[in-house]
């Protein structure tokens, strides 16, 4: 990889020393000092590993020279062949790591997430399936640390959700929930299925990065809030007063409701929430389209109408169709505990994509 070219990691290692060098200015402005510091901090893993991977050549070429001197000890020889031996076969792996440093980083990667899983085709069944899925989703939060926060929820008459919305919090949340974005189809047999058929059943999952109110500029005169008393499970204890919220974006016909609050401001607050969200990943998406106009990443378009996943459970397997992975765990995948492997094969599937896309 020119990518990975010395002169080119050389400069990356004299870059981090040239913001070292005027961190340590006493005269630097407080301003100028948390911007270097970022940079620095963004920098610096690359570097590092630069560094360590420039030392691993050097030593490198020092084993081959000293192999290729007649006159060296065959002691030395012997030991200088194993060595080289391990240093080569460990160089390939410190290459891609390095180079994995340098992709172009997603800015929303360390953002929160909102999580909106909603049932599609199959009724009840499907809203007993979007249940699975937010329980699945909480358990592995849960796994991890995050912090889930249930923001809203539609209730099915035979349980499970026909909507329900979660706020995900803590670190690198997006990053990793990015490509659970999409259809996910379920093979079973309802429990109410008297004759035993397998049915199908589908929801529709989105994950989008929480948008702060610097990433994204909304205008009031934009707005259109409508109020009115909550409605559903609960609302016995909150329609006495006009606490439900209804937030009309005009530019873009986008429409949220918020009435899980018994406090008109704290639904309104978690509306906007959403609202925010939903601007924001909709200029992430015509960012990524004009980038990548001519090709369509296969792990990584967000396409929500695109079927990501089936889950069989009369086979006890969840198969992944992006990446072709076909795990007979899904037992533990609808628990949380299965599904990091999911997970991961994404991310790796992404990454390789990328850096096949860097050589290209």
């Amino acid at each position: 990889m020119t990518l990975l070219a010395d002169d080119r990691l050389k400069q990356l290692v004299d870059r981090r020393d040239s913001l070292a060098n005027q961190l340590s200015r006493p005269d630097l402005p407080a301003e100028r000092f948390v911007q270097i510091s970022r940079d620095y901090a963004e920098l610096g893993p690359a570097a590092d590993a630069a560094s360590a991977l420039m030392a691993a050549r050097a030593e490198v070429r020092e084993l081959a020279a000293l192999l290729a001197d007649p006159a060296a000890d065959a002691e030395m020889r012997a030991l200088a062949e194993d060595e080289l031996v391990a240093l080569k076969a460990a160089l390939p792996d410190a290459e891609r790591a390095l180079a994995l440093k340098l992709l172009p980083k997603d800015a929303a990667d360390a953002k929160p997430a909102i999580l909106e899983i909603r049932a599609g085709t199959g009724g009840d069944e499907a809203a007993l399936f979007a249940g699975d899925l937010a329980r699945m989703y909480q358990r592995y939060a849960e796994l991890r640390g995050w912090r889930v926060e249930m923001m809203s929820a539609s209730a099915a008459e035979m349980g499970g959700y026909k909507e329900v919305v979660m706020g995900v919090q803590g670190e690198g949340v997006f990053a990793r929930l990015k490509f659970e974005s999409g259809v996910h189809r379920v093979q079973r047999v309802p429990a109410t299925e008297a004759q035993g058929r397998i049915h199908t059943s589908a929801a529709t999952v989105a994950v989008l990065p929480e948008a702060e109110e610097v990433d994204v500029a909304i205008d009031d005169k934009d707005l259109r809030i409508d109020v009115f008393r909550s409605s559903g499970p609960g609302g016995q204890s909150v329609n006495t007063t006009d606490s439900a919220v209804r937030i009309t974006h005009l530019p873009t016909g986008l429409v949220v409701i918020q009435q899980d609050e018994k406090s008109q401001h704290k639904n309104k607050a978690k509306a906007m929430k959403v609202l925010r969200s939903r601007l924001y990943e909709q200029e992430r998406e015509k960012l990524a389209n004009a980038r990548s106009a001519d090709r369509k990443a296969m792990v990584g378009s967000g396409d929500r109408s695109e079927r990501i996943r089936t889950y069989n459970y009369p086979q006890g397997r969840v198969t992944d169709h992006r990446i072709n992975l076909t795990l007979h765990r899904l037992p533990e995948i609808m628990e949380g505990t299965g599904l990091e492997e999911l997970v991961s094969a994404l991310i790796a599937e992404d990454e390789a994509e990328r850096l096949a896309a860097l050589d290209a």
